[in-house]
């Protein structure tokens, strides 16, 4: 896999509490990304000046322009930007394990796969571990009908081949989160990885944009119902 090219994309917004451990730990692979483009949604802390600060000291990093129309599109116009053939997402608060990028590239060279998704510990701010690991929680499996039903896919542990680039974008404004529609999609159009390797440090906080908790009843029945015209719309 050396002649591959390694993209990460990550969203931010507001995130300078954690941000610096995060790009330091993506920056710092055993196996070297060849990019970094960070999509930011206008924050107002400290966060632009943190990339900015890198991106004249690493040729790596890029920081573009957020759509300022939530995670979704912000994470969809980091993707669109990427120029890599693997494509690694990342949040902005968490930490990788120096061989994540190594580990999951021996993936996607041993497999016939369009997608592959690691484990994680979950840890608190302080990245002390809290709970179960990340399929444990979301007892993490493939399969489309499995995932449209409860999803399975955490973005920051996904990371897909190029090619999924035509088929997940542009990501839908109704459906509840990326994650989801991009692993479905991957297990749609390619064969899909399930890596019990915990490769991040998945870290939980009071600012995190999605939650361990479950929705009420009818907001889960509309996100699917949205999920499911949605991905019929995109596929037929």
């Amino acid at each position: 896999m050396n002649k591959i090219k390694v993209s990460v994309a990550m969203a931010t917004y507001n995130g300078s509490k954690y941000l610096k451990e995060q790009i330091d730990s993506i920056l710092d692979q055993t196996h070297q990304i060849d990019e970094l483009i960070i999509s930011d949604d206008e924050s107002n802390d400290d966060t632009l000046k943190i990339i900015k600060k890198y991106e004249s000291n690493d040729k790596r990093v890029h920081l573009i322009n957020g759509p300022k129309k939530g995670i979704k599109q912000n994470f969809a116009n980091a993707i669109k930007n990427t120029t890599g053939d693997i494509i690694f997402l990342s949040d902005q608060d968490d930490v990788w394990m120096n061989n994540k990028v190594e580990k999951v590239l021996k993936e996607f060279e041993d497999n016939d796969c369009i997608l592959v998704i690691h484990n994680a510990d979950i840890v608190d701010e302080n990245l002390n571990a809290t709970t179960n690991d990340i399929f444990s929680w979301r007892r993490s499996g493939a399969g489309i009908m499995k995932n449209i039903f409860k999803n399975t896919y955490v973005g920051c542990c996904i990371a897909f081949k190029s090619e999924l680039k035509e088929h997940i974008l542009p990501i839908p404004d109704d459906i509840e989160m990326h994650d989801q529609w991009i692993g479905v999609l991957g297990n749609k159009y390619g064969n899909n990885i399930f890596l019990n390797d915990k490769l991040i440090k998945y870290r939980r906080h009071t600012n995190n944009s999605s939650s361990l908790h479950h929705h009420t009843i009818n907001l889960m029945i509309r996100n699917r119902i949205n999920f499911i015209k949605n991905y019929f719309r995109r596929t037929k």
